[in-house]
């Protein structure tokens, strides 16, 4: 079990129990000494976006440049 603070405590320091929280790890929050609430922080970094990982994930059934109009600007 992780660690306890009360609801009141929790409620002025909400950022900083967040923040100091490593991964994986659990603060439950109490009032009146009985818990109400579980403060788990997400265990999975957030990937970075890359450009062209879905390429090859849209199929066109059809070659032609009519589907491209109003987007000539974005095209080399």
């Amino acid at each position: 079990m992780g660690t306890s603070v009360s609801l009141n405590e929790a409620q002025g320091k909400l950022a900083e129990l967040i923040h100091q929280l490593p991964p994986g790890e659990e603060i439950i929050i109490t009032e009146n000494q009985q818990p109400v609430a579980k403060l788990v922080r997400h265990p999975r970094r957030l990937e970075r976006r890359q450009p062209g990982r879905c390429k090859g994930m849209i199929t066109l059934l059809v070659e032609d440049d009519e589907h491209l109009e109003g987007f000539e600007e974005y095209m080399p």
